[in-house]
């Protein structure tokens, strides 16, 4: 048994939390065995409580651009903590890191601050129908915008693994205003629109999808998208929650040169601390209270730990432009990664948008979750378990991203090829 410890944690914490994890995500349900309990990280590596080590591509999903315990980032948390944790009141901190963001981010006029992803995605849907007065969203199948009962329809990421797209608890009045259609499919979004657009609040849609596997926009759909909203007074929002500040330092939408209403962001925004945020054009944003009528609230929000975290996190990125280095080494490992599955002659793929990737057990290009669905889960569940024997941690499921941080150098990236050519190869 080569993690002992770790079969013993879990067993402790599911007879106190439900599955023993706190999101269904770090289950390795689509896997199979326990989870690995983490005692601590440090650059691009992780430690598990049984003293082993591994190259992390987890990243704690998403926000580790700068590896983990970056000094910076830790000097500016312990100051803002030496303060106090948290007041319940404004703090100048808070007007630092919207500031940042709305320069970083030029659609972003104004931004609200919040504590998670999810609850900015929530609280943009809201803001979207309350600033409209239409009900009707339009969401893609195998896009997850966090656990709000009215996205969690036909979602991916740990519900597509767990085969609950539709989660009980949630109600069909709740999601009867969720349109599910195909991702990247520009026919069937201008279908809907001329059919029901005077009745459609939003669109919401990843530019590059990271909870299918990483699968990037094309082009033409996401400027279908801008147009068609536009066209019917329907209100685009980007959800950046993962490719915001990863993908580029203007996200997503500077890659693409579109600019939608809202955005929403979350992970790298919080430097690895609780917090997301929603933002856009400030005639939308102001009928959020106290200016406007739509309510949101968070007694966190904002919070002088987090803000510390993602201040320091967003200056260091201004300041170092890591973006060419990441997209160097991100090519360096899916290039290697790309031959080696030539000389295995294997059915997969690298899919990879900046600094996330994602290796599919598939020959066909994953555009959709109708073509990612049709991957094979049980060669990803051997490969999974042969890169962690190996020392390198992968996302759990064939439906994550892999991120990259600026802390992965020559010598990880090369520990993980060696890993991979004798993991595929046994496959």
């Amino acid at each position: 048994m080569r993690w002992p410890l770790s079969e013993k944690a879990y067993e402790l914490a599911k007879a106190l939390i439900p599955g023993g994890v706190n999101s269904p995500a770090r289950a390795f349900g689509a896997v199979g065995g326990h989870p690995l309990f983490i005692d601590r990280a440090q650059g691009a590596w992780v430690w598990d409580i049984d003293g082993c080590r591994y190259v992390d591509y987890v990243g704690s999903w998403g926000p580790m651009i700068l590896g983990h315990a970056h000094p910076e980032v830790l000097s500016a948390i312990e100051s803002a903590m030496r303060r106090g944790t948290s007041f319940g009141a404004p703090t100048q901190a808070e007007t630092e890191l919207a500031e940042l963001v709305c320069k970083i981010v030029p659609s972003i006029e104004k931004v609200r601050l919040v504590n998670s992803g999810t609850e900015a995605t929530m609280s943009a849907i809201r803001l979207a129908r309350g600033a409209t007065g239409r009900s009707k969203i339009i969401k893609f199948a195998g896009s997850y915008h966090g656990h709000v009962d009215s996205l969690l329809v036909a979602a991916g990421s740990s519900a597509a693994t767990l085969g609950v797209p539709n989660s009980p608890g949630v109600t069909a009045g709740t999601a009867q205003d969720t349109l599910v259609l195909r991702y990247n499919d520009v026919e069937g979004v201008q279908q809907v629109f001329e059919k029901m657009g005077e009745e459609i609040a939003a669109v919401i849609v990843e530019p590059v999808a990271g909870n299918m596997g990483c699968v990037p926009a094309k082009a033409e759909f996401l400027r279908k998208l801008r147009e068609l909203t536009h066209k019917y007074g329907a209100i685009l929002i980007f959800d950046e929650v993962m490719t915001g500040f990863r993908v580029a330092l203007g996200g997503a939408q500077s890659l693409y040169g579109i600019t939608p209403d809202l955005t929403t962001l979350g992970k790298i925004i919080g430097g690895g601390l609780p917090v997301g945020a929603y933002g856009g054009k400030a005639s939308i944003m102001d009928h959020v209270l106290p200016v406007g009528k739509v309510f949101q609230a968070g007694t966190l929000s904002g919070n002088p730990l987090a803000t510390a975290a993602g201040i320091a996190t967003l200056r260091i990125l201004q300041r170092e432009n890591p973006y060419p280095l990441l997209e160097a080494r991100s090519h360096q490992l899916e290039k290697g990664l790309t031959e080696i599955i030539a000389q295995t002659g294997l059915p997969a793929r690298v899919q990879r948008c900046g600094s996330m990737l994602t290796l599919f057990f598939t020959s066909e290009e994953i555009i959709d979750w109708d073509t990612a669905s049709r991957c094979n889960t049980k060669q990803f569940a051997r490969f999974f378990w042969g890169m962690l024997e190996e020392g390198v941690y992968l996302p759990c499921s064939q439906f994550e991203a892999w991120f990259v941080s600026t802390a992965h150098g020559e010598t990880e990236i090369a520990k993980t090829l060696e890993a991979a050519s004798k993991v595929l190869k046994s496959l």
